[in-house]
């Protein structure tokens, strides 16, 4: 009876892992979709199709909501963390870009909410469907993965600075410096109190902050000078050389 609910477990976790890195892929093509929206001609139709992608993903973690129903979540969070933080770096990037701030964790955890439709959706897909299953169960981002998930998300920031620049747009770095000011300074009241995994990526949220204001400095400074499609060339190259220890502190 042991080995039987020991195997059981262990199929379990590994289709988490493997819905997990579905969900990881597809949340990175819907962000390389949206890194499209500063030079494509119509902006909404980016949107729209980023949309479709993300409900695509959550359908994807409609199954491993079903797969946790009556389990432990955090028995298998190992298995589904890294879906769930790539996950929320993709929402919070295609939020930043509709509306200029950022997601909360209720919105997220609100969209992550499933009912007897959804299940019927994915009904062949589950390898464990059981007609008992509740008629809504959903799956929550942990505050960790949030966390994470945002500290990624100011990589995708520095990039969509970069890429504004060079179409020309000298306004967006501004906004994108305010932004990323308000996330390195709320991650700074973390400091070490909080998970280790948050303290690593606080290195590079410092080095995506220091470009975004370079970018800044450069186009306050030399902007009128330089030609508008060689500014993206000029503050690309210089990145600004930080102690990796005083990150830490």
């Amino acid at each position: 009876a042991f080995q039987l609910e020991l195997d059981t477990r262990h199929d379990k976790y590994e289709r988490l892992v493997k819905l997990s890195r579905d969900i990881t892929i597809e949340s990175k093509r819907t962000i390389f979709l949206l890194h499209r929206f500063t030079s494509a001609p119509n902006g909404e139709e980016i949107l729209n199709e980023s949309e479709v992608k993300l409900d695509a993903v959550r359908r994807k973690i409609n199954q491993v909501a079903q797969e946790l129903i009556g389990e432990d979540m955090y028995q298998f969070h190992r298995a589904i963390s890294p879906g769930l933080q790539e996950y929320v770096e993709a929402v919070s990037f295609q939020y930043f870009i509709k509306t200029r701030s950022l997601i909360s964790i209720e919105e997220i955890n609100k969209q992550l909410i499933f009912t007897v439709e959804d299940r019927e959706e994915t009904r062949n897909m589950t390898s464990n469907y059981n007609d008992k299953q509740p008629h809504t169960w959903s799956l929550k981002v942990t505050p960790v993965d949030y966390l994470l998930g945002v500290a990624d998300l100011t990589g995708e920031l520095m990039r969509l600075c970069i890429s504004s620049v060079g179409n020309g747009d000298i306004d967006t770095p501004f906004e994108l410096s305010q932004f990323l000011r308000h996330i390195y300074d709320g991650f700074t009241f973390i400091g070490n109190t909080g998970p280790y995994e948050v303290s690593k990526k606080l290195y590079t949220l410092k080095q995506s902050l220091a470009k975004v204001e370079n970018a800044c400095y450069t186009l306050k400074v030399r902007g009128s000078e330089i030609p508008k499609h060689m500014l993206a060339d000029v503050f690309s190259t210089k990145t600004e050389l930080i102690d990796p220890e005083e990150s830490l502190s």
